[in-house]
């Protein structure tokens, strides 16, 4: 028996969507840690097929935060011990910090919230097409540490994917995001639509008809190859 992914959620209520649908079709066992709700994160890796980081309302700049410092201090052992690695959103960016990187809000004060279009470069074409629209929800953004390597570009927010190593990935975006958790997230977050740059809630659901589809198809491709890239 395949042994389970790792799936670390930042809320009682976190949801790992698709991206644990999608594991469980593929036949790979999952198992949720809610860390920042008292749930032990595992010494190492060695009981798991790999591990991902789940975004959050919270950011990876929350010092104050045990769980926070705890994630940062296990992300790069997590990711040393060759198993591979995801970081989503808050999960990219506490891989970025825990690796000498920059979090922080857009210079101009601009978010992400919606549909916008994501670029592979070079370095990313294996994971990533040349453009996808797809779902976002972040005010913050992450620098490329000097170990990563960038995978993914956009207009907005530059940096959207690094890799480190050949097994770690964290990305900006929410390929996790179902309709339903996209229409929760509209009404929890509704005051978040103010801000300068996001989508307004017909433009998530015109986004989501027109662009999910590809996401839907894509996402079992990028698993596989994330799954892959296991160095034990």
């Amino acid at each position: 028996m395949k042994k389970p992914v790792l799936l670390i959620v930042h809320q009682k209520t976190s949801d790992p969507g698709r991206i644990g649908m999608r594991l469980r079709t593929l036949g790979w066992p999952i198992e949720i840690c809610r860390h920042a709700c008292g749930d032990p994160l595992p010494e190492n890796l060695d009981d798991h097929a790999g591990a991902i980081v789940f975004g959050g309302p919270m950011s990876a700049n929350d010092d104050h935060e045990d769980f926070i410092r705890n994630e940062l201090e296990w992300t790069p052992k997590a990711i040393e011990s060759g198993a591979p690695f995801l970081g989503v959103c808050l999960g990219a960016q506490i891989m970025s910090r825990a690796y000498g990187g920059f979090v922080g809000n857009h210079p101009h004060g601009y978010v992400e919230i919606g549909y916008y279009p994501v670029r592979a470069t070079q370095a990313g074409g294996g994971y990533f097409p040349g453009e996808m629209n797809i779902f976002q929800w972040h005010r913050e953004g992450f620098s490329v540490p000097d170990c990563a390597t960038l995978l993914a570009t956009s207009d907005i927010y530059e940096n959207q994917a690094i890799g480190i190593g050949p097994n770690a990935i964290g990305i900006q975006f929410h390929p996790e995001v179902t309709e339903q958790m996209n229409r929760r997230w509209l009404i929890g977050g509704a005051e978040r639509l103010a801000c300068p740059g996001a989508q307004q809630s017909d433009q998530h659901m015109k986004g989501r008809a027109e662009h999910d589809p590809f996401v839907d198809v894509w996402v079992d491709d990028f698993l596989r190859k994330w799954l892959a890239t296991d160095q034990r």
